[in-house]
């Protein structure tokens, strides 16, 4: 009752000033005075025959039921102390023709020692180093964030021979433990329109000084042709603060798409544009974000050390992530 009259439940970090979302969580006001009277009566039971349907869910996927599920082939030991830097495995799809996916979930084989997965397409003739982004990004899990579900008309392509590259983040928990993940897909039933792309705006190269409440590390993309921003998604580690992003045309104008005053790295959260925001070519999304590595951030591992860039949560990273459409991309002729 409590969280939702405060509004931290449901969780939302957009500042409404700034944009509109499809995916907008917020509760009206007379939801909350609805949920909070309810349950100041004690939450009695309502009528039965008022009761509507129970929803069907389908065991172990949000999307519903995969047309092909992915699964490591071995199981992964995750050591019961210690740090396990990211481990990499690729999973053959055996896809004989290139494949449309309207929904890609990923589901992890422990939920107690995994902390997240992204995933990556490799394409036949790619080489992967093993040590980082192997590919074009498929999708991927985060806390508080549902299974990546393109909008009618848009889907991700995955081409013939492909793989799927898993990206690991293990977290020792004390016990040993063991892990076989793996990824649902769900084929476009209907005519591609557009090919989902994913562009980032990121800055790897900034050290963060002991004890600085408000570190300012920027970032930018810029638009090489014209292209309709579908998704936004701000990506940080405990000590971040607030990130911003700000839509700068050919012309000079500019406009903040996405304000996130107070970064959760408990909530992280992508945010759907409700209208898709044309960018001629020669537009510019700029990224700003700021960390706290004081005393007062609760969340802070040690406020006495310098922070760079790194993989694990108590290291940082500065990621804008975006999902987008090309304009120049022609109808997709056929659907498999």
């Amino acid at each position: 009752r409590d969280k939702v009259a405060e509004r931290s439940m449901p969780p939302w970090l957009a500042d409404p000033q700034y944009g509109h979302f499809a995916n907008d969580r917020r509760l009206p006001q007379a939801e909350i005075d609805t949920i909070v009277a309810w349950a100041n009566a004690g939450a009695p039971k309502g009528e039965a025959r008022d009761a509507p349907p129970a929803p069907k869910f389908v065991e172990g996927w949000n999307i519903g039921k995969p047309d092909v599920v992915l699964t490591m082939p071995d199981e992964f030991t995750v050591p019961a102390e210690g740090v396990v830097p990211y481990k990499y495995f690729t999973v053959a799809t055996n896809f004989t023709e290139d494949k449309w996916v309207s929904a890609v979930e990923f589901r992890a084989g422990n939920r107690a020692v995994v902390h997240h997965i992204i995933g990556f397409i490799q394409e036949p003739g790619a080489k992967s180093s093993g040590e980082g982004g192997t590919g074009n990004f498929l999708g991927g899990t985060a806390p508080g964030d549902p299974p990546n579900e393109y909008p009618k008309g848009m889907a991700k392509l995955i081409r013939a021979g492909s793989k799927i590259v898993f990206q690991m983040h293990y977290t020792p928990n004390g016990e040993v433990s063991r892990d076989r993940s793996s990824v649902g897909l769900i084929f476009a039933k209907e005519p591609v329109q557009k090919t989902a792309m994913t562009g980032t705006a990121m800055n790897a190269r900034f050290a963060i000084p002991p004890g600085d409440p408000g570190y300012e590390v920027k970032s930018s993309w810029t638009a090489k042709e014209g292209v309709h921003v579908v998704s936004l998604m701000p990506h940080m580690h405990v000590r971040g603060r607030d990130f911003t992003y700000t839509v700068v045309y050919p012309d000079g104008r500019s406009e903040i798409i996405l304000k996130v005053p107070r970064y959760d790295f408990n909530w992280q959260l992508s945010y759907r544009l409700k209208e898709q925001l044309a960018l001629p070519a020669g537009s510019r999304i700029d990224c700003v974000a700021h960390f706290d590595n004081s005393p007062a951030n609760k969340f802070n591992p040690d406020p006495t050390k310098e922070v760079r860039w790194g993989d694990q949560t108590w290291e940082e990273m500065m990621i804008g992530w975006f999902s987008y459409t090309r304009d120049a991309e022609q109808p997709a002729k056929a659907v498999s």
